[in-house]
């Protein structure tokens, strides 16, 4: 392995024929690239979609109210109906896998146009009625102030969390909005807090960024909402399936309002769980897409290499010939052969990944900048495109093995050389 008149022999084949050796070293070397840089992508796309919802209950589920579309004791079909204050409590008697419940108003209703006023500014945002419960579900984190408690459901106040968006449109930069008011359909709320989106990738009943939350109670109080819930979203206990856990739900919430149970259009909902399978299973695809793209490469490469190895074999023949006669056993032949195939197809591949992972890093550093650039938090689907240790050790030890594959029929057919046939040959 570490004799100098071999490698002296290997550097001088390479250095009598650089073309030859530089294209057919150029298959393993693109093969090696293209690996590199489309497993860091693949990685930027699933890190970049992961952490936009990491922090969202991946054991929750929504479920909503729709028109029925069949007539059910008495009832016609076409009935609009509303889940209700009651529901709560019967999903928490009745359905013990339910872990946190959390009934939510979407005030798509409450006006049209420009309904959030403050002095001179004015602007147009959705407004909603949410529980503590929810933030546990969906959290965020507080640019200024708090999020709604428990206090400000059961004394029914007139307080409002913001989004990131209507802060800047209803305030000053670096204004603190915590004790001012806005006046939102006619209505004066004070600003508690400003919350920034822990997930911005998952907008459940709109942009969060242009959301002014209420205290649940309040909204249905100040806005004649009566006992209404438009949706409710919840998690399962530990060891709970959510599918299981959101049909128990809607069966439930169906017989209570009379709804036919086969009535599938009658009810929405949205199971987190099952998403982030469909993505987990999505993600597995396009890895499995990349390393059959990167190995198909890497082995069109090792069969050039294998091809000029054969070429390198047939020149040598009467070098081969001469050994054997001398006495040199077929392993010296053999491990030569290997030794050369392998030196050449490491030194490509090692450049395609030093390559890809410079790619890489350059692309981290272009998005980490425009990142930085961002007035606000916003959500991205490209991010961290990398590699990581794990992935170059593999991609090493994917070269030596294709070097090894690559040498193997040559060193083959080079052992197999009779030295009487060797010497004749011109």
């Amino acid at each position: 392995m570490f004799d100098k008149d071999r490698w002296q022999e290997i550097f001088n084949a390479i250095k009598q024929n650089k073309l030859r050796s530089v294209l057919t070293a150029f298959g393993v070397f693109w093969g090696i690239f293209m690996l590199v840089t489309m497993t860091g992508a693949g990685n930027g796309l699933i890190n970049g979609v992961t952490d936009g919802f990491k922090d969202f209950a991946a054991n929750s589920a929504f479920v909503w109210a729709n028109t029925t579309t069949k007539p059910y004791k008495g009832f016609r079909q076409g009935r609009q109906w509303n889940f209700t204050n009651d529901d709560m409590a019967s999903i928490r008697r009745e359905i013990p896998e339910v872990d946190v419940l959390a009934p939510k108003l979407q005030g798509w209703n409450i006006s049209n146009g420009e309904n959030v006023i403050r002095g001179l500014k004015t602007g147009s945002f959705r407004v909603n009625g949410e529980v503590p419960d929810y933030n546990l579900i969906d959290p965020n984190e507080m640019v200024y102030g708090r999020y709604i408690n428990d206090m400000d459901i059961h004394h029914r106040r007139k307080v409002c969390v913001i989004g990131e968006r209507v802060y800047e449109v209803m305030f000053e930069k670096d204004e603190d909005p915590v004790g001012e008011y806005l006046k939102v359909s006619g209505v004066w709320f004070q600003v508690i807090g400003v919350a920034r989106s822990k997930n911005p990738n998952i907008n459940i009943g709109g942009d969060k960024k242009e959301m002014i939350s209420l205290p649940f109670t309040t909204m249905q109080q100040s806005f004649n909402y009566g006992n209404d819930v438009h949706f409710f979203g919840f998690t399962s206990r530990a060891g709970e399936s959510v599918s299981e856990t959101a049909e128990k739900v809607t069966q439930l919430l169906k017989s209570k309002h009379s709804i036919d149970p086969e009535d599938l259009e009658a009810t929405g909902h949205f199971n987190v769980e099952e998403q982030v399978k469909t993505m987990n299973y999505m993600f597995l695809g396009i890895n499995v897409l990349i390393w059959i793209v990167g190995i198909g490469t890497l082995v069109a490469g090792a069969v050039g290499i294998s091809n000029i190895m054969l070429v390198i074999v047939r020149e040598r023949t009467k070098e081969i010939g001469i050994q054997r006669a001398i006495g040199a056993r077929p392993w010296t032949i053999v491990s030569q052969i290997l030794t050369e195939s392998v030196f050449l197809t490491t030194i490509a591949g090692f450049l395609g990944l030093a390559l890809g992972t410079l790619v890489l890093h350059a692309a981290d550093m272009a998005i980490m900048a425009a990142e930085a650039a961002k007035t606000s938090e916003e959500g991205t689907f490209f991010k961290n495109p990398e590699i990581g240790l794990p992935m170059a050790l593999i991609a090493l030890a994917v070269l030596v093995l294709t070097g090894l594959i690559a040498g193997l029929i040559p060193a083959q057919k080079a052992i197999r050389i009779k030295p009487i046939e060797a010497l004749r040959h011109e």
